[in-house]
């Protein structure tokens, strides 16, 4: 039986909390639901939600969005990339390019697309000419992107691939000490392809609630209550709110296919550093459609060096939960959606955007 929002709200205030309860929500879906709702401002003033590190386009590394504009610019190449990659911004001198959306006005032939059919539409529609595609994502992106590959794709097509798994990164914070929240929200789009039991360490491990929702106010509210309700309780159990979708095991097709044309590998984020066993790599068999194995004069290790945030940009601070994104030093002042400073004003799924688009427009450092 299924309840609206109001009902949960009103079990939640029912609750004997204590003084203050900190839960994180993994998802930059989750996050754009919770503000743009409002149930910040719904929820008793003791529970705080905070975002975490779940925007693809926030962590992808500089050096390989570096290596896609350098790509761009250099060879005789149509790059294809999901639309908010071509905005990120790089660190280089102010007379290069240090977006895609730069070297396209530069002249690169830099085309978005929305899924992997494009991208293979394109390299038949275009066979004379090398087409690499840029893909950036969590494991529900990148779940396409193996079933395409497993497919079999056109021979001028390779992929830079730039996936992510996203509970390594919660797995991280859990094990570098206190970690700044009580209690965990799950992403249930990823949980729907890669099955609930990704997030059990939670529970398990680290002793802390954990509930996986929808996107909707009530499946995450429904979360909330859950995770609350352990918290009051004592018993931290890993609860699945978003049973419409997720199911034990995921999808077993796309799991299937990930494990056919993927490695998992260890992986740099944007800003937070190297996570073991946290990212894709493209198996051997397929390196005739590896970008990097391709075009291997572009892929510049020296580049990590230079592949932090932009100086004063809070990004991985944000995207970590350690600061709300008001809490930027450049927020609203040097760092807009019309001008982004760092990924995080970028993505629909970036924090800093999602709350400026909620109206949010100042930050609230001195």
């Amino acid at each position: 039986m299924s309840h609206d929002a109001a009902y949960w709200l009103q079990k939640i205030r029912a609750l004997d909390l204590p003084a203050r309860v900190k839960i994180m929500n993994v998802c930059g879906g989750h996050e754009r639901s919770i503000t743009l709702a409002g149930l910040r401002g719904a929820l008793p003033d003791n529970i705080e939600l905070i975002p975490g590190p779940g925007c693809p386009v926030c962590v992808c590394p500089e050096e390989d969005v570096y290596q896609a504009i350098q790509l761009a610019l250099n060879e005789k190449i149509i790059l294809v990339a999901f639309g908010d990659m071509l905005r990120v911004p790089v660190n280089v001198p102010r007379n290069e390019p240090r977006s895609l959306d730069a070297a396209r006005a530069a002249g690169a032939d830099i085309r978005p697309i929305a899924s992997p059919t494009e991208a293979v539409q394109i390299a038949r529609d275009n066979p004379d000419i090398a087409v690499v595609f840029f893909a950036a994502g969590f494991e529900t992106t990148t779940a396409p992107v193996a079933a395409m590959l497993a497919a079999g794709v056109p021979s001028n097509l390779s992929v830079l691939l730039s996936g992510r798994l996203t509970w390594p990164a919660v797995a991280m914070l859990l094990e570098a000490g206190k970690p700044g929240f009580d209690a965990l929200i799950a992403p249930g789009h990823v949980a729907t392809v890669m099955g609930p039991e990704e997030w059990d360490f939670v529970t398990a491990r680290h002793g802390l609630p954990a509930a996986v929702a929808g996107f909707t106010p009530e499946s995450l509210l429904a979360a909330t209550y859950s995770v609350l309700r352990q918290l009051q309780g004592e018993r931290p159990f890993l609860d699945n709110c978003y049973p419409q979708l997720v199911r034990p095991g995921g999808n077993v097709s796309a799991r299937r296919q990930l494990a056919q044309t993927m490695d998992v590998v260890d992986a740099n984020w944007r800003g937070v550093g190297v996570i073991a066993a946290s990212g894709f790599g493209i198996k051997p068999a397929l390196a005739a459609h590896n970008a990097r194995l391709r075009f291997p004069a572009y892929d510049d290790p020296a580049r990590k060096r230079a592949g932090e945030m932009p100086p004063g940009c809070d990004c991985a601070k944000v995207v970590l939960g350690r600061i709300y994104p008001d809490q930027c030093r450049l927020y609203g002042r040097a760092c807009t959606p019309r001008s982004p400073v760092g990924p995080c004003m970028v993505s629909d799924e970036g924090a800093c955007r999602i709350w400026w688009a909620s109206g949010i427009r100042e930050a609230k450092v001195a």
